[in-house]
């Protein structure tokens, strides 16, 4: 693995009891530089060998070469880069137990592809399901275009149909045929929705993803379209989690960085795939990243 450098092998089981900012309890995953070095103060563990073969589409048995070698001896608390690599929680998950837990997202896109490839960060949440870990996915923030017709086709609708996947997009984003179908929220009543959810997993255990997509522009500048949650509400939401529910771990990701990838089909997906944004400033990207960072990640790991 080259360069792969291991500054840090904790078992989840190892880390229980630990406070707030404890190195035992959260991790950098560094998997594309998104973040600056020592970011949050917290532990790196260098992992850019891996981008690359990781970021946006990953082979099987790249996913699972990479979780044996570092995915299943890190901390509950992950912070990693692009949302490029949102798809890697869906194996990172499988380190959380014992028993199931429910997946709360917080995500611009649905990612309930069911089409191949396999891991691909349009695909990963429902297919989480299938882990044994997982019993109820409830993705919170959608507001583009693959709730509509034709896009929708390629959801996992059985998934749907048994309330085992959940979608909670923005009305505002939908045409009214669609904010129909999925009951769309609104920004007057989206915290009494998730209020009334958080007190619903009362007792229950919880993983909570964060793909920084789901803020607004001026909260976030990532790899995708961004959606309409300011950082506040977001760190409000984790906040309800947790007063009700038992958090056994979680991830933020969705940071910018330059596209890097290992194969000539990666690139020419990912090139289609990806919205036509200018290329931000990336010491500027990191300071409203690290803005809103900091207010998410304290509410996340917060004993």
């Amino acid at each position: 693995m080259g360069r792969t450098r291991i500054d840090y092998c904790l078992s989840p089981a190892s880390t229980a009891g630990r406070g707030k900012g404890s190195d035992l309890n959260a991790v950098y995953l560094n998997l594309d530089d998104a973040w600056e070095k020592g970011v949050l103060g917290l532990r790196e563990r260098d992992a850019r060998d891996w981008g690359p073969r990781l970021r946006y589409i990953a082979r099987k048995k790249d996913v699972e070469a990479f979780y044996r070698e570092i995915g299943q001896d890190l901390a509950p608390f992950i912070l990693y880069g692009s949302g490029d690599f949102h798809h890697l929680a869906g194996a990172l998950i499988r380190r959380i137990g014992p028993g199931p837990v429910t997946l709360v997202s917080f995500d611009n896109h649905p990612d309930w592809d069911v089409r191949p490839p396999y891991w691909a960060c349009g695909g990963w949440a429902a297919r989480t399901l299938a882990t044994g870990r997982v019993e109820q996915v409830s993705v919170w923030g959608c507001g583009n275009f693959e709730l509509r017709f034709p896009s929708r086709l390629f959801a996992n609708h059985s998934a749907l149909r048994s309330g085992k996947l959940q979608i909670h997009a923005w009305a505002e984003r939908q045409p009214p045929a669609v904010q129909k179908r999925f009951d769309c929220m609104m920004r007057e009543n989206w915290r009494e929705r998730f209020e009334r959810f958080a007190n619903g997993l009362t007792g229950r255990n919880v993983y909570v993803t964060v793909d920084m997509d789901c803020l607004r522009a001026h909260d976030a500048v990532t790899n995708w379209e961004n959606g309409l949650f300011a950082a506040e509400d977001v760190a409000w939401a984790i906040g309800a989690l947790r007063a009700s529910a038992n958090m056994v771990g979680g991830d933020v990701c969705g940071a910018y960085s330059p596209q890097a990838y290992a194969r000539s089909f990666q690139r020419f997906a990912g090139k289609w795939d990806h919205p036509k944004f200018a290329v931000p400033n990336e010491a500027e990207a990191r300071k409203v990243n690290r803005k809103s960072l900091e207010k998410i990640w304290s509410a996340l790991t917060s004993p």
